[in-house]
């Protein structure tokens, strides 16, 4: 099967010449290839960036004519101003459809239908910024006249023209697209408890979350109490979909992990926020959402201003340690590490300690997350594991089940075969603790383990 994406080899310079000066005209009719053969794309249909059949032909200033997505990518993603050809100035805004050249690629790919070639669509019109500031006067004057349904609709559209291609992304996202969606979203979660939002909600943070990352003044507006209760009840709803308890749980996320202090404060004041971000640990909906609750979570231990550890023992008393615990059990490289960064900082708490010792798995999990995960992971695990054995009266069984379960050994190695700052000291620390608790068994003198010589 012969896709328009399917890379050529460059053919002979004579035979790409030729088939320049033999293009067809617009509705001249295009000879198909011997059957069994397969059909070699003509140069001038391939974008000299990608070298692959370009689906939507764009021409600068310069003369050259790109693949829409390709050239962009070059201007937007990697930040350059000049045409890959000749390296003379060139700009997004001024690229121009090249209707020509896209009529006789599609007319190219139609008279090759039967080896197997698609058709290449006709692309969309670009959103211009005059149409991006249009659609969002639109959503601001529906949410000023509490008009969910207008805004879902409109929400919808900019959803969808954001996700279609990275130029009305950022279009949009100049426009104001972030901030005027977190305003609707905080004027309508006003009166949603009366009007039922309509869906306008869901609909606006899942157009919320194409317009990433948010500015102070967008996490302000998400983060005031209507709109913080909002998230928590779409994000505790039995009757919601999958969908926007993701986007909900993502948003936050966002606000959270800008260490905004006001933000953090507010969200801390939620009334439920503990309980559904539990919730969602506790019944996973996605990954996504398992993960971007544990980064929230971690925020709000982490920064949290009160002296007495208030967000640590209230997940601490809603089960969190216990579930933190066993989603270790198996879960993959990015959800180990947020776990083990949120049980780490509970475990700041004798509430959290206490909970960790008494889970059957708490120990041994610890220490087989110690190695082979990652360097972030090692440090988190060895982190819980230090506050496990230390600092209590009842650690005594934690560093004989730590013992059990090969932590010593393990210790030594890591210290082998080299970590750094805080991560060795409580190494070393914990080889030593491990170390009196090992009984009449093989001794280690006191060393420091510092110094420990590196195989390399």
């Amino acid at each position: 099967m012969v896709t328009p994406m399917t890379r050529h080899r460059p053919r002979p310079r004579a035979a790409a010449v030729s088939e320049i000066q033999l293009a067809p005209r617009r509705g001249a009719r295009l000879q198909p290839p011997p059957e069994g053969e397969e059909p070699a794309v003509p140069r001038h249909f391939l974008c000299p960036i990608s070298l692959e059949l370009m689906r939507d032909p764009v021409t600068g200033p310069t003369g050259i004519t790109y693949d829409r997505r390709s050239v962009e990518a070059w201007l937007l993603d990697r930040g350059r101003a000049t045409c890959p050809v000749t390296g003379r100035p060139l700009r997004a805004e001024e690229l121009v459809p090249n209707h020509a050249t896209r009529r006789v690629i599609q007319d190219w790919c139609v008279a090759h239908r039967a080896m197997g070639v698609e058709r290449v669509p006709t692309p969309r019109v670009p959103v211009s910024p005059a149409d991006a500031a249009d659609l969002l006067a639109a959503v601001v004057d529906a949410a000023d006249r509490g008009d969910g349904p207008t805004c879902r609709r409109l929400a919808a559209k900019a959803r969808a023209l954001g996700k279609e291609s990275e130029r009305n992304r950022r279009c949009l996202a100049s426009a104001g697209a972030a901030q005027t969606l977190a305003s609707a979203f905080s004027q309508l979660a006003l009166t949603a408890s009366s009007s039922g939002g309509g869906g306008a909600l869901e609909e606006i943070l899942a157009a919320l979350v194409v317009f990433f990352p948010l500015d102070a003044g967008s996490r302000t507006r998400i983060a005031s109490p209507a709109s913080l209760n909002a998230l928590v009840s779409i994000l505790m709803s039995h009757s919601c979909e999958v969908a926007p308890r993701v986007s909900a749980g993502v948003v936050l996320r966002e606000i959270a992990s800008s260490s905004d202090a006001q933000c953090l404060d507010a969200m801390s004041k939620t009334s439920g926020i503990h309980d559904a971000l539990v919730n969602l640990v506790k019944k996973p909906v996605s990954p996504q959402a398992t993960k971007a609750a544990l980064v929230t979570a971690y925020y709000l231990v982490a920064t949290t201003s009160d002296s007495d550890f208030a967000a640590s023992q209230l997940f601490v008393a809603l089960g969190m340690v216990r579930l933190l615990v066993e989603l270790l059990v198996d879960a993959d490289k990015g959800t180990t590490e947020k776990a083990l960064a949120v049980l780490d900082s509970l475990l700041l708490t004798e509430g959290g300690r206490v909970a960790a010792r008494g889970h059957a798995l708490a120990v041994p999990v610890l220490v087989k997350k110690m190695r082979d995960v990652s360097e972030m992971a090692t440090e988190f695990a060895v982190s819980a594991l230090w506050r496990l054995c230390n600092g209590s009266n009842n650690n005594k069984a934690a560093e004989e089940e730590a013992l059990q379960v090969g932590a010593f050994q393990k210790l030594l190695l890591l210290l082998q075969v080299g970590c750094m700052g805080v991560t060795k000291d409580r190494a070393s620390e914990l080889l030593r603790l491990l170390n009196g608790s090992r009984g009449g068994g093989e001794c280690i003198e006191t060393v420091d383990f510092k110094g420990l010589k590196r195989p390399f």
